[in-house]
């Protein structure tokens, strides 16, 4: 589905380039823009000393030593009726997070490789793309006594990151927490666009172009699943007539659904669906230009 308007696409390297490299290293991200990704995403996490971090997960077992380092400072939780022991981002401080091997999981050219702080991103970056920063679990660390969102504000006014920017914006916010966007609109007055996440499961908010038209009084764009965007095409079409992007996640060669390859499906996406972004671990398959039928892979 088309509005028949020429619209410029952008890749987003998903974590960086995960496919190739580690997540949210900056290996990871320094190759996305070699592969010539228009901005990196971020997702950010607190320290218990109060730095953002760039992991995705709450936890550090999955992609760090953590266990080995530290073995006696994780915390025992019950999931899925089962004790299991976990490592959280806010119980390190960051000099102890960067005692952790962060690639050597992913293959052993990268060990070594460390959880970088936002600000390290910032500067591996600056120049060479945007920034597509999530803040994850923003209502987990108000519990906590944690303002992640204002922690973000800080760093972004230090870096003058929170000023109105050229074609391509320098940096993006998005969060899955409708009341962390909206906090930010009222806070930023629309000098940083801001995305909200959607997950596939609550696709059934977004059934009429009235959902639409609210959201963009605070935000400048939808990030839904994109399993949303394939099983009702039309939100793109009322996104758009509401002045909003869309920019679904995420694309990847190891999972391209009915498609033959991830750079068809990303194809189909842009060029039929008309999205605005994708969202990728492989910006390598970016299709820049469709050719032939549209949604066929070049």
């Amino acid at each position: 589905m088309t509005d028949g308007r020429r619209r410029s696409k952008a890749v987003i390297g998903h974590r960086g380039a995960p496919a190739y490299a580690p997540e949210h290293t900056l290996p990871s991200y320094d190759l996305a823009l070699q592969q010539r990704a228009d901005a990196v995403e971020q997702d950010l996490h607190v320290t218990r000393d109060e730095v953002l971090v760039c992991v995705h997960d709450r936890t550090l077992e999955r992609t760090t030593d953590v266990r080995d380092v530290f073995p006696k400072r994780g915390r025992e939780v019950s999931e899925d009726g089962r004790v299991v022991g976990r490592w959280f981002v806010h119980d390190f401080t960051l000099d102890e997070i960067k005692q952790l091997d962060a690639g050597a999981w992913f293959g052993a050219r990268f060990a070594g490789a460390r959880i970088p702080t936002f600000q390290e991103v910032i500067d591996c970056v600056a120049g060479r793309g945007a920034l597509c920063a999530e803040l994850k679990d923003p209502e987990v660390y108000d519990a906590l006594g944690v303002d992640l969102l204002s922690l973000f504000v800080t760093e972004l006014r230090k870096n003058g990151l929170d000023r109105p920017g050229s074609s391509m914006p320098a940096l993006t916010m998005q969060s899955f927490h409708e009341p962390t966007v909206r906090r930010a609109a009222a806070m930023f007055e629309r000098r940083v666009p801001l995305v909200l996440l959607i997950e596939p499961e609550d696709a059934h908010r977004w059934s009429d172009r009235d959902r639409f038209e609210a959201l963009a009084e605070f935000a400048t764009g939808i990030g839904p699943g994109k399993a949303i965007v394939e099983a009702r095409p039309e939100i793109v079409l009322w996104a758009h007539e509401a002045g909003l992007y869309v920019t679904p996640w995420t694309f990847r060669a190891s999972a391209p659904g009915r498609f033959g390859n991830v750079r068809a499906e990303m194809a189909h996406y842009l060029y039929v669906l008309d999205v605005d972004a994708v969202i990728t671990d492989n910006p390598d398959q970016f299709p820049r230009e469709p050719s032939g039928p549209l949604g066929t892979e070049r």
